[in-house]
């Protein structure tokens, strides 16, 4: 959602007029018009395989949205349409087909979703974050590599006021432990465990975003396994200014998301991966892959949280200065802090009727 937001901000800046189509009752519905961008919801969903019948219901809820979205674009005759992938993008790229409105796609991560692998038949191009993703789109030559797009918000964090910010001392080695918005059990439980070791590194702070279903639990734990250190562990269930406090980090424990990824790489932060083990197609750990290769993260398997080599890699970063300042110059290098800008240009040369893109220094085809 917020690549998706981050591109529509920087068209509705130019100016242009833009309209976020998302689903009614997602996060999309609260921050897109706090954004100040014009919201439309429209009902899409997949069906649940341990429910064969819900193929049916979700089948017609998308032929009804494909339908209201033809309706939408002939009204607003919009120049473009960007599908960011998610249901939601299948009735409205299908639409644009239909009206013949050029259609670009942007995939996030490095294996692509049902919804972007779909609707490639037909796109001008696809904006892809990793190279690897183009062998697995139809049109390979339509693949430009761009970027995930990261929130202004972050880009223009500083390392100084994100301390100041969470009244982190200026000396102090800061720990950033998040799972994504709704937290990580096994990673929050599991670096809890290490407690005693992580507390032991002198002017260690760790800030840990448990997610809003877990913190309480978390804070329990902590509790139970000696405390918070007077204030040097705090548990946090959401943070707002993500962006503020991986300025401030000196090191990352995370899973490998797609937009925490390019928000960890635009900043240059070295980072402990821990790809979520159900993700489809394990898309986190190819994700996590090209960063690791670079020399930018280490990579732990979520079954190795239990093991000592989990501890052992996030302290032995901890407490090796030398060995974070390059991996975070390799993170830095891989971070693409315009891509956001290098989306809306693809897809304005799209609007202009420009259907050859691998003249593009990072096209793939």
């Amino acid at each position: 959602m917020y690549p998706a937001l981050t591109v529509a901000d920087r068209f509705a800046s130019e100016p242009d007029e833009v309209l976020f189509v998302g689903t009614p009752n997602g996060l999309e519905a609260r921050l897109v018009p706090e954004a100040g961008v014009e919201f439309m919801g429209l009902p899409a969903a997949g069906f649940d395989r341990a429910r064969p019948w819900t193929l049916i219901t979700s089948s017609l809820r998308l032929a009804a949205s494909t339908v209201t979205a033809w309706r939408w674009l002939g009204q607003r005759r919009p120049d473009v349409v960007i599908g960011f992938g998610g249901y939601v993008s299948i009735p409205v790229g299908f639409a644009a087909v239909l009206r013949r409105v050029p259609l670009i796609l942007h995939e996030q991560n490095s294996v692509p979703g049902l919804a972007n692998k779909t609707l490639s038949r037909w796109a001008r191009a696809v904006a892809a974050t990793y190279t690897e993703s183009a062998r697995l789109f139809v049109h390979a030559d339509r693949v430009v590599v761009t970027g995930n797009p990261v929130r202004p918000a972050v880009m223009h964090a500083d390392r100084a006021r994100g301390r100041s910010a969470l009244g982190l001392p200026d000396g102090a080695l800061v720990l950033l432990v998040f799972g994504g918005s709704r937290g990580a059990r096994h990673l929050n439980s599991t670096i809890v465990s290490l407690r005693d070791r992580l507390l032991a590194v002198p002017e260690l702070y760790i800030i840990h975003v448990a997610g809003a279903a877990e913190a309480d639990t978390v804070r329990a734990a902590l509790e139970a396994a000696g405390g918070d250190a007077d204030g040097r562990w705090r548990v946090l269930g959401y943070l707002d200014d993500m962006g503020s406090a991986l300025a401030a980090s000196d090191l990352v424990v995370a899973r490998a998301g797609a937009t925490s990824i390019a928000e960890i790489t635009a900043l240059g932060i070295p980072a402990v991966l821990v790809p979520y083990p159900y993700a489809t197609d394990d898309h986190q750990t190819k994700n996590a892959g090209a960063v690791v290769a670079h020399g930018g993260a280490e990579l732990v398997a979520d079954d190795e949280l239990g093991q000592e080599r989990f501890g052992d890699v996030v302290l032995s970063l901890l407490c090796d200065a030398d060995r974070r300042a390059n991996m975070a110059t390799a993170s830095r290098a891989l971070g693409r802090p315009d891509a956001a800008q290098r989306v809306a240009d693809l897809a304005r040369r799209a609007a202009a009727g420009t259907t050859h893109f691998n003249t593009s220094e990072d096209s793939v085809g």
